[in-house]
């Protein structure tokens, strides 16, 4: 019952596993298909800017990153509030 409450929201990031080694990011109206070591990529990217002295120069500068994935397929746009909620979203991937 709890995760029916859950069944028509539409979350603005979605990370979803299709095959064995590949995933698919959904940011937005943006999907974005990954390979494991793309994955891996991102995920460590998104932990460095995600650290606290980063963030505090993120938020003192720019306010948003610039972030190439996939091989620098795709570009994305990332403000403060986006970029944590990606953060959250991989972790839950990797539990």
């Amino acid at each position: 019952m709890f995760m029916d409450v859950f069944c028509d929201i539409e979350f603005n990031i979605q990370l979803k596993k299709e095959t064995f080694c590949n995933y698919s990011l959904k940011i937005d109206d943006k999907e974005i298909s990954l390979s494991f070591p793309q994955l891996l990529q991102l995920r460590n990217k998104i932990n460095e800017y995600t650290l606290s002295e980063n963030l505090e120069h993120i938020i003192a500068n720019e306010n948003f990153v610039l972030l190439f994935v996939a091989d620098k397929k795709h570009l994305l746009f990332l403000e403060i509030p986006k970029l944590l909620d990606l953060k959250d979203e991989i972790a839950v991937c990797f539990l």
